[in-house]
């Protein structure tokens, strides 16, 4: 390890874009240290503290986003702007207009860039204003955020969350340009794992502040989590990496006294090819009917606000239509995403145009529909395991007494999906810097590992 830590300090461009990517991450954190003008600060401390009011889940599925739902700065996070790539992802494959852009090369995806940016800017004001009406409006305690709301401060909040959006949305454009990865996804794990410092220090505080009598439940308590923390990184790193292998055989042609070709070679299909997306997007939409029903459910007592409480408890961290909505969002963007990293008419039509085919499958239609076959088996598993995953925060809150949301956040199998699915991804990308270099890097498995996680196509003897 540490003659790897070497290796990337001997280059000096891998170590201008590491440099690059730790401090623009620090930038990202620093600004949810900086509370908006207006907030009661100590009230606002003190409701987090008893877990009063409908703050918890919020915060929890916010930091999914790489947002918060605490008055900062950068409260709104990358949230926005997932939510607009969404509806454009979703428009390019409805209207004509937008997939002939969006296939005219480099000029066609800078203009719908800039049609997206446009679209953040006008989504974050609409979600900053649910804050902001959210902080000056009673909660179900009847305590408030905001320190007399009037108009001025109410708009400064919103320009001051506009703004701190769009400044985290250039943060993660930047780390993607000049630093290493996903800067979108990098900014999410960087506000996930801001919150492991405060889970660890729960969990050891129970045990330390126990009575001799119930600190052996409490130190079991704390190994069956941590159990559980290792079994959901296991099965998340096994389905990451998972894949299946079409075997695909080249035609053999005879030139000269040459034979070429007849060589054996696999395709391989991730059996979780959306990753964390589907999570992602999900978690970034539900947000907003969970933000409007918590500005205005608690503002009256007559019988609508008493309709909108009850949807606003079914909205909840355990609430059926939440999970209903959660679990077929889950399973739609899995499918719509898959979709567009394999199609099977077109694999099957450059197989063919190659001169490839798959043993005992006729070439054309018939290898479409067996592709097709196999990509929907797989993305329906793939589904299934994000759906469960996804469902492990709510199991964990409403059957575990005295679990926090802190706790919850941290061992939630969504969080670790996307903590180790960007970890894997970052760690590829210094091994493939490293790998041109001729340095030895991080992974040292076999030749899958070597060539960025057993991607890439391979050459086996023929049969």
């Amino acid at each position: 390890m540490g003659a790897v830590l070497v290796d990337i300090y001997k280059i000096p461009e891998l170590r201008k874009r590491i440099l690059w990517t730790l401090g623009l991450l620090a930038i990202f954190r620093f600004g949810f240290w900086v509370y908006l003008p207006g907030i009661d600060i100590p009230g606002y401390k003190e409701m987090v503290n008893t877990g009063k009011g409908p703050l918890d889940w919020l915060t929890m599925t916010s930091r999914l986003t790489g947002g918060s739902f605490t008055p900062v700065l950068f409260s709104l996070g990358i949230m926005p702007y997932i939510s607009a790539s969404i509806i454009f992802s979703l428009l390019v494959k409805v209207f004509p207009a937008l997939e002939a852009l969006s296939k005219e090369g480099e000029a066609g995806r800078r203009q719908i860039s800039r049609y997206t940016r446009y679209a953040t800017v006008v989504l974050c004001l609409v979600q900053a204003l649910f804050l902001v009406w959210n902080w000056r409006s009673p909660t179900s305690s009847g305590a408030t955020i905001t320190l007399n709301p009037g108009f001025w401060i109410c708009a400064l909040q919103l320009i001051c969350l506009t703004a701190g959006s769009l400044f985290v949305m250039w943060l993660g454009e930047k780390i993607t340009e000049y630093g290493i990865g996903n800067g979108t996804s990098l900014l999410i794990m960087a506000g996930i794992i801001s919150d492991v410092p405060q889970a660890v220090g729960f969990m050891i505080g129970k045990v330390l502040g126990a009575t001799p009598d119930e600190r052996p439940f409490e130190v079991t308590y704390c190994l069956l989590i941590l159990g559980l923390f290792i079994a959901i990184v296991a099965a998340v790193v096994f389905i990451t990496k998972g894949q299946r292998r079409i075997p695909i055989q080249q035609q053999r042609a005879v030139k000269g006294r040459r034979v070429y070709g007849g060589q054996r070679q696999y395709m391989p299909v991730k059996v979780n090819a959306a990753g964390v997306l589907p999570v992602i997007f999900a978690s970034s939409l539900l947000m907003i009917p969970t933000l409007f029903l918590q500005s205005i459910a608690y503002a009256g007592n007559n019988w609508f606000y008493g309709l909108l409480q009850i949807l606003d408890s079914a909205f909840s961290s355990n609430g059926f239509l939440y999970i209903f909505c959660f679990i077929g969002m889950i399973v739609f963007f899995t499918y719509f995403w898959t979709s567009l990293y394999y199609n099977p008419v077109e694999i099957a039509g450059n197989m063919k145009e190659y001169g490839s085919f798959i043993p005992g499958i006729r070439p054309g239609r018939r290898t479409a529909e067996y592709l097709e076959k196999i990509f929907k088996r797989l993305t329906l598993a793939g589904a299934v395991f994000l759906c469960l995953i996804a469902l492990v925060p709510q199991v964990i809150m409403g059957n575990v007494p005295g679990m926090t949301f802190i706790v919850t956040q941290f061992l939630g199998g969504t969080s670790i999906l996307i903590v180790v699915g960007v970890s894997l991804d970052f760690v590829e990308k210094i091994e493939s810097q490293l790998l041109v270099r001729q340095y030895e890097g991080f992974m040292r498995g076999g030749d899958d590992m070597h060539r960025g996680g057993g991607t890439e196509k391979k050459t086996v003897p023929a049969e």
